[in-house]
């Protein structure tokens, strides 16, 4: 066993295969999190006998153990600032499907120049690959042949544009090109008779879905006033699902895409005096990052202020009927939703939780009103359409500094807990579309921006959730959200609690929630923060959990999913210059944790300037499907600029330089996945295989 297996509270090193004392408490902290405190002192000593026949295992002589379902088996990669994807050794990565590959019959090949125009992106990959679900086909094992639907978040101007082009949103082509690489690919990918995955170029089921593409809206808030616009006067079509991060998977076989930043697709050029939701959302004449405005009047705010309400939505989609409308779910609730997980509670109700991915926001969860038949998948053709939606408050334990609670999910429903009429919330629609206000007024916990949020398939009730960062927590100068919902989005500083225990938050942290009763449709929870992450070469806090080390260092957690044996796989998405705060902490990465022991691996590492983001799994767990989004991308803030950028770059004054610097040098940041020949760096989906065959992770 290598160092990377080192047991990490208490220095004690078991060198068998057998489960030690310290593995066994751990393993029964996990199946009952209340009783850590109890288990961690001394009394555990005296109450060896909770784990039954599991210490006859540690004898001596008999037979040899065989792991226990989730453990890890594979050497831990070090750190790497290279451009390149590195999995383990016995593992192979290979890159399948790219922005600009064509899915469509007929439709050439990636020109590596960005010549292509809006047609033609709208027949191939998108831009900036995020979540990912796989979708067994029909009839078959479902282990070598379905559907991967992809979402694809934004894009990077500086690569997706020519020259002539970049920064020309003046000019409707560019700006539709933009809005052709944004949204979902759906495409059918099979194991090929060499055993390799690929995607099938001439498949009846592959679809992009864009940026303009009719999306019907369903659920409360259809029809309502404030979803009217002078082009869909009944407030039930949109035109295009914006923002798409990180999605999930329905009971039922569909796939559920969350919207995220939406705001940054609005503007106007002529000054516009926001109102209270506007600002609650961060939607403002100056916030636009793509300038769609200028040519496309439905995204300037002045000529269709209500237009972002009707973004910032879970999008429901089925992959399986190319044909079909997408439809905005709006009993979910509107915000900048990072993703969407769904289990069933034990009165089998549709549970969907999400959270809000700005400093200073909620986690929240829906319940359906009506249950799943599992005998019958038309039953959940709706089901997403009536419920209630919750926002989670987080209590101090009994412990100060423990870092665990309880919690409880307040009930965000018309003429409860204050939301009425009387305090700007007409009706159950209002309630949806001003959730984050809803949310304000019923004083749930502001978060570290909640990520990801993953449910243990393995233990009924549990969740993880990311809170990737936030520097932006007050000490002197803490803020909340106003109760009346007039805070503009992000500009809060609350102060630290037991669930966000870092002022200054850069590297993020993973929380833990155990349902009461192990139901997801409970109303209370425990809590315990599962892991600080940090940097070891610092001091105090920054540092982060105990068990974190030079092996498994990283920062700002933000995908999140546990596989089918119950490991916990967490993806980066955080400062890459590898300096300061960052020292030694290399490219984004992805880790894996053995749920019971904590034990942390760097399974991953990807290339130059990337987000590693969106994992999911063929039912056997031995095919890996993950996203590289964004390789290359520049930044202009002191927090992710590029280790190796040139002297020409940085001595630009503005972000709009150095962004057109880029667009007309594009290959100097990244040259993954093609090399130079390939024009320019591109989002990619990757496949990841054990050589022998054998369960990703083991």
């Amino acid at each position: 066993m290598s160092s990377l297996f080192k047991n990490h509270d208490d220095g004690v090193s078991n060198n068998s295969a057998n489960d030690h004392l310290h593995d066994l408490i751990e393993r029964e902290i996990v199946r009952d999190p209340s009783r850590r405190n109890m288990l961690k002192s001394g009394a555990a000593l005296g109450l060896l006998g909770i784990f039954g026949s599991a210490m006859t295992a540690c004898g001596g002589g008999g037979a040899a153990a065989v792991p226990a379902p989730g453990t890890i088996g594979f050497k831990g990669l070090p750190i790497s600032t290279g451009d390149t994807v590195i999995v383990p050794e016995g593992y192979t990565a290979d890159v399948m499907y790219r922005w600009g590959d064509p899915i469509l019959p007929g439709v050439p090949a990636f020109k590596g120049d960005a010549s292509e125009g809006w047609e033609l992106q709208e027949q191939q990959a998108g831009d900036n690959h995020d979540g990912i679900n796989f979708f067994p086909f029909p009839g078959t094992d479902g282990n070598s042949r379905g559907l991967l639907a992809i979402n694809h978040e934004y894009i990077n101007p500086e690569y997706i544009h020519t020259v002539a082009n970049f920064g020309r949103n003046d000019l409707l082509a560019v700006t539709k090109k933009e809005q052709a690489a944004v949204g979902v690919s759906v495409i059918e990918v099979m194991r090929n008779a060499a055993g390799k995955w690929e995607y099938v170029k001439t498949s009846p089921y592959n679809r992009r879905i864009t940026g303009y593409t009719p999306v019907a809206i369903t659920g409360p808030a259809a029809g309502h006033a404030l979803m009217k616009t002078a082009a869909d006067p009944a407030g039930t079509e949109v035109l295009g699902t914006l923002g798409n991060c990180g999605a999930g998977q329905t009971p039922w076989g569909t796939y559920i895409t969350a919207e995220e930043n939406f705001n940054g697709a609005f503007g106007s050029e002529t000054a516009v005096t926001t109102n209270d939701l506007q600002k609650r959302y961060g939607v403002a004449s100056t916030n636009s990052y793509n300038n769609w405005h200028k040519s496309d009047s439905r995204f300037d705010i002045n000529v269709n202020p209500n237009e972002p309400n009707r973004h910032g939505w879970i999008v429901e989609i089925d992959p399986y009927a190319p044909a079909s409308k997408p439809k905005k779910r709006t009993a979910l609730g509107r915000f900048k939703h990072e993703n969407a997980e769904c289990v069933l509670s034990k009165m089998n109700k549709a549970v969907v939780y999400s959270g809000d991915d700005e400093r200073g926001e909620y986690l929240y969860k829906f319940v359906s009103t009506g249950t799943y038949n599992a005998a019958d998948k038309s039953s959940g053709a709706n089901l997403l359409d009536a419920g209630i939606l919750y926002v989670a408050k987080f209590n101090a334990g009994t412990v100060t500094g423990d870092n665990q609670g309880t919690g409880e999910w307040l009930a965000l429903v018309h003429g409860q807990n204050g939301l009425t009429a009387a305090n700007g919330f007409a009706d159950q629609a209002e309630v949806m579309i001003k959730a984050r206000q809803a949310a304000d007024r019923l004083g749930a916990t502001m978060m570290d921006r909640p990520e990801w949020v993953a449910a243990n398939r393995t233990k009924s009730g549990e969740v993880f959730v990311a809170c990737t960062n936030n520097n932006r927590r007050g000490t002197t100068t803490a803020s909340v959200n106003n109760v009346n919902g007039s805070t503009t989005a992000g500009s809060a500083r609350p102060p630290v609690d037991e669930a966000n225990p870092r002022a200054a938050n850069d590297w993020g942290h993973v929380i833990r929630i155990n349902e009461a009763g192990e139901d997801a449709a409970a109303t209370t929870f425990i809590w315990d923060i599962y892991v600080i992450a940090g940097n070891p070469e610092l001091t105090g806090d920054k540092k982060g959990s105990s068990f974190i080390d030079a092996s498994n260092t990283f920062n700002s957690p933000d995908g999140i999913q546990v596989d089918p044996e119950g490991r916990l796989w967490i993806q980066s998405d955080g400062a890459y210059q590898n300096t300061g705060n960052y020292v030694n902490q290399g490219n984004n990465q992805m880790l894996v944790a053995d749920l019971a022991t904590k034990k942390i691996t760097r399974f991953l590492v990807g290339p130059d300037a990337c987000e590693v983001t969106g994992v999911c799994w063929t039912p056997d767990a031995r095919t890996m499907f993950i996203n590289i989004q964004h390789p290359g991308e520049i930044a202009s803030s002191t927090t992710n600029v590029h280790p190796r950028a040139p002297a020409a770059w940085k001595a630009l004054a503005t972000e709009a330089e150095k962004l057109a610097w880029a667009n007309a040098n594009p290959t100097v940041f990244s040259k993954w996945p093609d090399g130079a020949s390939g024009g320019r760096p591109r989002a990619a989906t990757v496949v990841i295989r054990k050589n022998d065959g054998g369960v990703i992770g083991t």
